[in-house]
């Protein structure tokens, strides 16, 4: 029942992956890190891709607080979440700034906030799931990726 669970949780990333063009709320997903001070701290980020509930990419900038928390410890939790699935990953992150997964990643809804995928401000943070925590469906699956 877990690899079915999280081929599910797979397909429920999916939907949420924001693009630019739909109402950006409705994408939201939480991204939790540690604070400078060490203490929790939790931001709404929207998923970019994702690679099964392996990893997840997210795009901001390097002058960001995420960055600066990951810069300092690099351990995570994401939240995808509604009425019907809660989907709790916990993991690391890293900063990724080479070209190429900036191109890729790159969509018309972040014009707003970088001049190209070249900016030297924009980068890409990868999360690497190492354990889940999965409702859907009223089943439940915890455990660690294959």
């Amino acid at each position: 029942m877990s690899n079915e669970l999280i081929a599910r949780a797979s397909e429920v990333i999916a939907t949420r992956m924001w693009k630019g063009a739909e109402d950006y709320a409705q994408f939201y997903s939480t991204l939790a890190l540690i604070d400078l001070d060490g203490y929790p701290a939790t931001t709404t980020m929207s998923i970019s891709k994702q690679d099964g509930i392996q990893h997840l990419y997210f795009t901001t900038s390097l002058d960001s607080n995420a960055v600066k928390r990951i810069q300092q410890c690099n351990r995570a939790s994401v939240c995808v979440n509604s009425a019907e699935y809660h989907i709790s990953l916990v993991g690391t992150v890293e900063i990724l700034t080479n070209s190429k997964i900036k191109q890729e990643l790159w969509y018309e809804g972040i014009s707003d906030y970088f001049s190209d995928p070249e900016d030297p401000n924009y980068c890409v943070l990868r999360f690497t799931t190492e354990r889940y925590n999965l409702f859907i469906d009223d089943k439940v699956a915890i455990g660690k990726p294959d």
